[in-house]
């Protein structure tokens, strides 16, 4: 997103200085447009119906519906609206669970504000915000439901099937798979961010998926990228 197009920032917090706080933070951004706030996941989905919205900073352990309940809801209204989870403590199931439901990434509250600026462009450009130890955990949950070793990238009548992905693909989805960002992978790789963006988004089209959890769940299950 550039100043003239800044990326547009939707709150659901239920406490109201934690809410003002980020609100005073994101306004100073000119990349940031702050669209609105909701202090309930009820109410901030009841105005995401009619707001068009990139970004949206849920908490996770809010009154009523929770933050992964919200999370499926919006991903049902709005799929394309990416979503980054605020919890106060690193519960893996919990973060997980709301992954799952289709969030881009999670942050801990108090972390600083460098770091929720960065999150909000990352997620924006098609990346994700997922600590490597909770990206260890999914790929071991990706691993445990696979099928018996050996059977998992063979179809129903035993024909193997070929990876569509060209050797660079697979590298970036292993290296998405082992929770590196946009940036860290276009550093190891000595390539720019967009050209990781570009082979994302072509891994996404050739797996028929739209997210990275959704990349590497099915790179795990066909096989498509290592286990180790």
């Amino acid at each position: 997103m550039s100043e003239e197009h800044p990326i547009r920032v939707f709150l659901i917090e239920d406490e109201p200085d934690i809410r003002r706080q980020q609100e005073r933070l994101l306004q100073k951004q000119k990349t940031i447009s702050i669209i609105g706030s909701a202090g309930t996941g009820e109410e901030g989905i009841q105005m995401l119906q009619s707001l068009e919205v990139d970004v949206v900073l849920l908490d996770l352990g809010l009154p009523g519906m929770n933050g992964i309940e919200v999370t499926r809801e919006l991903k049902k209204l709005k799929p394309s609206m990416e979503i980054i989870i605020f919890t106060i403590f690193d519960e893996e199931n919990r973060v997980l669970a709301a992954i799952q439901a289709g969030a881009s990434g999670y942050l801990l509250k108090g972390m600083g504000a460098d770091r929720m600026i960065d999150a909000i462009h990352e997620v924006a450009a098609g990346g994700s915000v997922i600590q490597p130890h909770l990206a260890r955990h999914i790929l071991r949950k990706f691993r445990e439901s696979l099928p018996v070793p050996g059977t998992s990238s063979v179809s129903e009548d035993d024909t193997p099937v070929e990876s569509p992905l060209t050797p660079r693909e697979q590298e970036i989805l292993t290296f998405i798979a082992k929770g590196l960002s946009n940036k860290e992978a276009a550093k190891v790789l000595s390539v720019s961010v967009a050209t990781v963006r570009t082979h994302l988004e072509h891994i996404y089209a050739k797996l028929d998926v739209t997210n990275r959890t959704e990349a590497v769940t099915e790179g795990i299950r066909k096989g498509f990228i290592p286990l180790n």
